[in-house]
């Protein structure tokens, strides 16, 4: 029905206010219909904090509408005990007359179960409803339950003639700006967003980069170097003990003998792994034993395009500013499926999406 995609686009709205603070949970929105008037809505604010079923229900006086009322929900309600009781139990006990889904929940917690539970409490229930753009606004959420890695975001910003980088020498060893402060606002934004940045060897060096969100709200995420002999020094900023940073050496002499100048703290780790082998792989495999369910990388062409060659990645951020280098660090060759294009003042970003990820289509966002 129509109304149904109607309220299902109010419960993506909703669950969108809660990007960024519900980690390790999925983004949820929740509406409550009573003769085609919204009498209720809520969504997850924060992780730990009510889900947004229960914020629904609770901004609603009278109860006893729920007999003759429909509730909306962008993700299927959870069926365990987790920081809160399960959602589904919570409905099927308000005897709601109806319950529309966006799509099922594919945490093994979950997965069907909570439809199960509302459908034997006899009450009506609709599923599939947007389910392409429901999918897509929680798409970290399900590649990290479906696919047992991060959701892993490619980003740079290469010159109009397509350059990543300029050339370096002792006598000019400072990164040229590519492209502006709005552009740079907007990636302190967008990692705030996610739980993992990843840089690799060189950009650590050359660049000297933070890696948090100085320039947004301060919700740094997990640091993640690759750096097989650790020659990285001790000095640089993202050793400086302010956030969570996680570093992939190799098992060789090199880097046991470096690794003798760093002392392992909460918010240092280092880990070993074999060089030898795709490192892409074990690197996923161990930020998804940490619950990192997502991790934009900003390292250099080298570290993109391994990415690229793995087949181990879902979107590409790339910026193209108006300047020229002439010669320097060739960009990487884009790949997959144009998404978006949006000018950022004197720039332009262009936004690909892996060709395998669901395309969010023109019912929903």
């Amino acid at each position: 029905m129509n109304s149904d995609k109607q309220y299902m686009r109010r419960c993506i709205e909703l669950a969108t206010q809660g990007e960024g603070h519900t980690y390790p949970n999925p983004m949820v929105g929740s509406v409550i219909v009573h003769n085609d008037k919204i009498i209720g809505e809520g969504f997850h604010r924060k992780y730990g904090e009510a889900h947004a079923e229960v914020n629904a229900i609770n901004s609603v006086e009278d109860k006893s509408l729920f007999k003759e009322s429909t509730i909306y929900v962008n993700l299927e309600p959870c069926a365990h005990h987790g920081k809160t009781p399960p959602c589904a139990n919570l409905i099927a006990e308000h005897k709601f007359k109806r319950v529309v889904v966006g799509c099922l929940d594919p945490f093994k917690e979950v997965d069907g179960k909570g439809v199960e539970i509302i459908k034997a409490a006899g009450i009506e229930v609709t599923t599939g409803v947007l389910e392409e753009d429901c999918i897509f606004v929680n798409r970290r959420f399900f590649t990290f339950h479906n696919e047992k890695r991060p959701y892993i975001i490619l980003k740079w910003a290469q010159t109009a003639d397509g350059y990543i980088d300029s050339e370096r020498d002792d006598d000019n060893n400072s990164p040229k700006w590519i492209t502006n402060d709005l552009a740079r606002a907007l990636v302190h934004r967008w990692r705030s967003d996610e739980m993992g940045i990843m840089i690799g060897t060189n950009t650590a060096l050359m660049d000297n980069p933070k890696l948090n969100v100085r320039e947004w709200t301060p919700n740094n995420p997990t640091r993640i170097i690759l750096d097989r002999t650790l020659r990285l020094p001790v000095s640089l900023n993202i050793f400086d003990n302010s956030q969570p940073t996680r570093i992939y050496i190799g098992n060789n002499a090199s880097a046991k003998k470096n690794k003798k100048d760093f002392t392992e703290t909460e918010n240092l780790t280092i880990l070993n792994i074999d060089y030898a082998k795709d490192v892409i792989s074990q690197v996923m495999t161990d930020l998804y034993e940490q619950g990192i369910q997502s991790v934009i990388v900003e390292g250099g062409t080298k570290l993109i395009e391994s990415f690229y060659k793995n087949n181990c990645w879902d979107e590409s951020r790339v910026f193209v500013g108006n300047t020229f280098f002439g010669k320097g660090v060739k960009a990487p060759e884009v790949k997959g499926r144009h998404f978006t294009t949006n000018n950022i003042d004197n720039c332009n970003l262009y936004t690909y999406t892996n060709d395998t990820l669901p395309a969010n289509n023109e019912e929903g966002l």
